[in-house]
């Protein structure tokens, strides 16, 4: 059953995701006079994906584990890049230096990560896991990958590439203006 069809005699009540971006598209044409409605539909429907896959693995996978999502982010990093800085941290994770720096207390006070000073620089800290931190992520990304690997399988191999290859091309062709956020 397609989500997207809906009755111009919807009421509020009754909207899906699918018959809101229809009414939306709709308004904007026709009341406010915006003729791109595909644009407002494609970023629409990007958030929106974003937001339920997130929603998801942060649920089912991290608050268990007394986690956020943004924590999992920097464990994640962490993890993969470390010893890692922490203006390093918040570019890769795509956080603010004010947010690494307190989501590193608290996983700082599980014993999950820990910091050192830099050898180049005594007033700079570098963020590494733990064993207990390692441990730690080792089992949770197992059971993200194959909650992830659920995720995509409705798309073939070919379509997550493609996929990928579209999210790419949207975010680092963005010179055209001035985006203002996070890498």
């Amino acid at each position: 059953m397609n989500d997207r069809t809906t009755d111009d005699q919807s009421t509020v009540g009754e909207l899906n995701f699918w018959s809101f971006i229809e009414l939306a598209n709709k308004k904007l044409a026709t009341e406010h006079g915006f003729r791109d409605q595909l644009a407002t539909e494609v970023l629409l429907t990007l958030n929106r994906a974003s937001n339920v896959v997130t929603y998801d693995l942060e649920s089912s996978i991290h608050r268990p584990r007394g986690w956020s999502w943004s924590s999992f982010r920097l464990l994640f990093v962490t993890w993969l890049a470390g010893p890692i800085e922490p203006k390093a941290a918040a570019e890769l994770t795509g956080m603010s230096r004010a947010a690494v720096s307190n989501l590193s207390k608290s996983l700082l006070a599980d014993g999950l990560i820990d910091r050192r000073p830099t050898e180049n620089d005594g007033r700079s800290v570098q963020l590494y896991l733990t064993d207990k931190g390692r441990e730690a992520m080792v089992e949770a990304f197992r059971e993200q990958n194959e909650r992830e690997h659920a995720w995509v399988s409705v798309l073939s191999e070919a379509e997550q590439r493609i996929l990928v290859m579209l999210l790419d091309k949207l975010i680092t062709n963005r010179s055209q203006f001035d985006v203002r956020g996070r890498n």
